[in-house]
């Protein structure tokens, strides 16, 4: 009905009014609140917030990416990151224009939302975007990208999430001087431990990016001498998973590759770090587990090696849930279900040397396969294969008990 919405939102509206005149004695609860100045001003803030909804017209977003010499790898992770809608209507509203600090200019985020605009322009006529510009853009950035060689997606992502940070920063930029005082924790629980790092962290780094993508790891390590533990806090953008070995026509699942990054790890004296206790290198074990959990959760799954001679790819087949992917066990121990749902798929076909990348993404229709420009449907027991590289999951539930 077209007047529906407007008339719901009237009526919360002076429901909320109303309380909260009622609860601070303002005015008797028969008195016309729609002439009040707290009505006013709430029904404005909505309207405000219904006109930049319906900025946003969006097309279908089933619209391919030319290939400019190899750079399907490009190709696949700007796909996914177009699927992440709080990333896709920031830049497509420029909000980053309103909250800006860096002094750098936004040339980078400028040209990628101009690719995004093309990607979800309600003009379904153009059916393949060239990201030249962009891509222009993103090695004079990153020098390293350049040229027509054979780069990785994964590697490629993380220099892309921290170039458009850089640009968009809501932090000012500050000089430190000297080498910060490291602080003491021992009479702090961990929650309060890491919340003091994360907080250090928003103070230097904060923008979409960090809201989406950051979480926090801490890695434990504990004495096999005096017992002491000992607690590290690092941010992370992405997990990077090892797999399991298993024969070619093996198959492992997504919870054996956490299962095996999150075990315990003996370090031998060499390879350990001092003891606060000790005040020496001693045997000690390590864990690592996730203390906070970002919106969207990247989980590389480290298909490629490196040994003394040479590098190998992995064609393990990995199996991976589609929705209710719980990575509670693998948090804080009374943090409950950490539920996330899959929306993208960074795939990687071929060998080291000679390979191609796609992504499988979701829509509000479903599912397409985004090989450069061409653009298919594809249905959810297509998306299970050995190629899966790069996953991309959305938070489903933020009811959950997590240590703030």
């Amino acid at each position: 009905m077209p007047g529906a919405s407007s008339v719901n939102e009237e009526g919360s509206c002076e429901a909320l009014c109303r309380t909260l005149v009622s609860q601070n004695g303002l005015q008797r609860e028969t008195t016309d609140i729609s002439q009040s100045v707290l009505y006013t001003s709430l029904m404005g803030l909505l309207l405000v917030a219904d006109n930049e909804k319906e900025q946003l017209a969006l097309g279908s977003g089933r619209t391919g990416l030319r290939n400019i010499g190899n750079t399907c790898f490009l190709n696949a992770v700007v796909q996914c990151l177009s699927h992440t809608c709080g990333l896709r209507d920031y830049c497509l509203l420029k909000s980053y224009k309103h909250e800006k600090f860096s002094k750098e200019e936004a040339k980078l985020m400028e040209a990628f939302s101009k690719v995004l605009s093309g990607l979800w322009g309600v003009n379904e006529g153009e059916t393949v975007v060239n990201p030249r510009q962009f891509y222009n853009v993103f090695t004079e950035a990153v020098p390293y990208f350049s040229g027509y060689s054979q780069q990785d997606a994964q590697e490629f992502l993380r220099f892309l999430l921290d170039k458009l940070h850089t640009e968009i920063n809501r932090r000012p930029y500050i000089r430190r001087t000297g080498k910060e005082p490291e602080q003491k924790f021992a009479r702090f629980r961990i929650s309060e431990e890491a919340a003091v790092m994360w907080k250090k962290h928003l103070e230097r780094d904060d923008s979409i990016i960090v809201d989406l993508f950051s979480g926090q790891l801490r890695s434990s390590l504990h004495c096999s001498v005096c017992s002491h533990y000992s607690n590290t806090f690092d941010v992370f953008c992405d997990l990077s998973l090892p797999i399991p070995k298993r024969s070619s026509s093996g198959e492992v699942t997504l919870r054996e590759c956490l299962d095996l990054f999150s075990q315990e790890e003996k370090l031998d004296k060499e390879n350990s770090p001092m003891c606060e206790r000790c005040n020496r290198r001693t045997e000690c074990t390590k864990r690592l587990s996730i203390q906070r959990f970002p919106q969207v959760i990247v989980i590389h799954l480290n298909r490629f090696t490196t040994s003394r001679w040479s590098i190998s790819k992995s064609t393990v087949y990995v199996s991976f849930p589609l929705t209710n992917l719980d990575l509670g066990p693998y948090g804080p121990v009374d943090c409950g279900s950490v539920l996330y749902d899959l929306y993208a798929i960074c795939n990687h076909a071929g060998t080291v040397n000679m390979g191609h990348y796609t992504a499988c993404c979701l829509d509000e229709n479903g599912w397409c396969f985004y090989n450069d420009s061409s653009v298919t449907p594809l249905t959810e027991n297509q998306l299970q294969t050995n190629q899966a590289y790069v996953l991309f999951y959305q938070r489903s539930n933020s009811t959950a008990t997590v240590r703030k």
